[in-house]
């Protein structure tokens, strides 16, 4: 009561949410369109992290196809690429050896010409390529919801309300969120994006596709003896600490950024069974194998991260245009899984969908259908692509993993059917189903004992959450939600032995004892949150539904 609840409108030609490498890139495209043509287009992108990149988690060893077609001029520029590779290596652990792999040429794992970057650094780069065509870029706003016209097409976006208390009511400070209207929507959230999953159900845009499926990644910078540096030099490991049947591996990139540093990181994939497993510890677990250690010995851990990715790749493509919007990059989940690296095909999706946009933007005998603009000339553009041929070939390496033979069995069908056959094979493998389906109950699996942390070279999860940089308001509503709030402890805790206190990279869940009598209780510290999604997509019972918090909360990653 009192409170002005009207919510300020502003009219755009093209709305973007989302400031990553695919929506940035889509920015960047219109507006070079623009001036080439000589067109007025009013382009607005909504970021959720309080600057540019600061949401930003990837590897990253980036492909540089995409930028030379976006600025061929990139050197020039300054774009932050200073380390191409030099030196590839990949091997399988055992509990105390490698085992090299030879990485034959054609492999989806070379990465000749490629360049290890950190891609926040590399993203907050485009965003001021894109400022200075004149994007205006909005870092701290979080889209909330999508805004829809009478006829159902896409409308826009509102970004959320801020100034709630915990409680929900309103606090001094509070202020409706802005509306964006406009006539086409892009949709570039990253890794399953919570507006991308309403958008899926209201235009069924799931139909025709498997699910999708996911891996965490986790990651850390370091900075190490300068004797043990070797820039430009790439190193990837399958195997121990996870057994066959957990697709997962290792990345240690030696980056050249004036001083001795190396990224490294581990990937779960989120459809293992054993409900004990805890993919923070064992990456804490691996940095102690025999062939990592030692670089490590003697250097400084600076940073840590988490971060969802998508491991469906071809066969989980949902339809990418819908009246009044469309979806690009990671968020319909465009990831070459193999290759281990998305932010090319984002990038190139970004483009063709700014392509078709703006081709129907400037048509002015233009018959709509609805008062959104339905732009299905991207998706067209899409599939002739080398983004589509790029995924095709690919297709079947990951779902080759569900053989008797797990991880091997996936090396041994890339070595024959991929290295001869291209991804020509006439058949498409399928994934076993949804992530949180392929849970066991914890009476069918053993526990896992991992080892005590030594505080050297492996860490306990709060003093690693800390150099994340997270932090959110604490008095707001939580956005960490749950449909019920009986599930946990009678469903996850009582047939799965609680995984929510272990798949979360963060600490945000915890089962703690109740205050009288027996039993315990799901405690959600959602200021620990850094955003990185495995709850929503790898809870069993799919009661956690992660939307987003007040705009500027998460990490504050610094070049991840």
């Amino acid at each position: 009561k009192g409170v002005n609840m009207e919510r300020f409108a502003e009219e755009a030609d093209v709305v973007i949410v989302g400031g990553g490498p695919a929506g940035l890139s889509a920015a960047i495209r219109l507006k070079q369109l623009a001036a080439e043509h000589s067109k007025e287009i009013r382009v607005c992108l909504v970021e959720k992290a309080s600057q540019i990149g600061a949401h930003t988690l990837s590897g990253a060893c980036l492909e540089p196809r995409s930028l030379e077609e976006l600025f061929p001029d990139w050197k020039k520029r300054g774009a932050p690429l200073n380390t191409p590779v030099t030196e590839d290596k990949f091997g399988i652990l055992t509990k105390n050896s490698r085992i090299p792999v030879p990485i034959l040429p054609g492999l989806p794992m070379v990465n000749h010409g490629n360049y290890i970057v950190r891609l926040g650094h590399f993203v907050s780069w485009l965003g001021e390529q894109a400022e200075a065509l004149g994007v205006e870029i909005y870092p701290g706003y979080a889209a909330a919801e999508v805004l829809f016209h009478e006829d159902g097409s896409v409308k826009g976006i509102a970004t959320n309300d801020v100034g709630i208390q915990k409680d929900g009511a309103p606090k001094a400070t509070f202020e409706r969120g802005l509306e964006l209207h406009a006539k086409v929507t892009v949709f570039a959230e990253g890794c399953h994006g919570h507006l991308a999953k309403q958008l899926y159900k209201k235009y069924n845009l799931r139909e025709k596709c498997q699910p999708q499926s996911y891996g965490i990644g986790l990651k850390e910078l370091w900075t190490i003896d300068e004797k043990k540096w070797k820039p430009g030099r790439v190193e990837h490991t399958v195997g121990w600490p996870l057994d066959r049947h957990t697709y997962g591996g290792s990345f240690l990139y030696h980056l050249n950024e004036g001083e001795p540093l190396v990224a490294l990181g581990f990937v779960v994939g989120l459809d293992y069974q054993n409900p004990y497993l805890n993919p923070f510890r064992e990456f804490q677990r691996w940095k102690h194998h025999p062939s990592v250690q030692p670089t490590l010995e003697g250097g400084t851990r600076i940073a840590y991260g988490a971060r969802a990715l998508n491991e469906g790749g071809f066969q989980s493509i949902p339809k990418l245009t819908f009246p009044g919007g469309l979806l690009i990059g990671c968020s319909p989940g465009l990831m070459n899984v193999p290759k281990i690296k998305g932010t090319h095909t984002a990038m190139k999706s970004g483009m063709l969908a700014s392509e078709a946009i703006f081709s129907q933007l400037i048509n002015e005998n233009l018959q709509s259908k609805t008062i959104g603009l339905d732009v299905q000339e991207y998706e067209e553009n899409l599939k002739k692509s080398w983004v589509w041929k790029e995924l095709y070939a690919v297709r079947n390496i990951r779902p080759s993993c569900h053989s008797i033979l797990g991880v091997y069995g996936g090396m041994i069908y890339t070595g024959i059917f991929y290295w001869l056959l291209r991804g020509m094979e006439p058949w498409t493998l399928k994934h076993p189903g949804p992530d949180f389906a392929q849970l066991k109950p914890a009476k069918d699996c053993t526990p896992i004992e991992y080892p005590k942390p030594d505080g050297k070279i492996s860490f306990d999860l709060l003093s690693s959450v800390a150099l994340s940089g997270t932090n959110h308001e604490h008095d707001q509503p939580a956005h960490l939600t749950l449909r019920d709030d009986s599930i946990p402890v009678n469903r996850n805790l009582a047939i799965f032995d609680g995984p929510e206190q272990r798949f979360c990279p963060a600490g945000v869940y915890e089962y703690i004892p109740l205050e009288a009598g027996e039993g315990s209780r799901l405690q959600i510290n959602a200021q620990n949150c850094v955003h990185c999604k495995t709850c929503d997509i790898k809870d069993p019972s799919q009661n956690i539904n992660w939307v987003v918090p007040e705009g500027g909360g998460g990490p504050a990653y610094n070049g991840m």
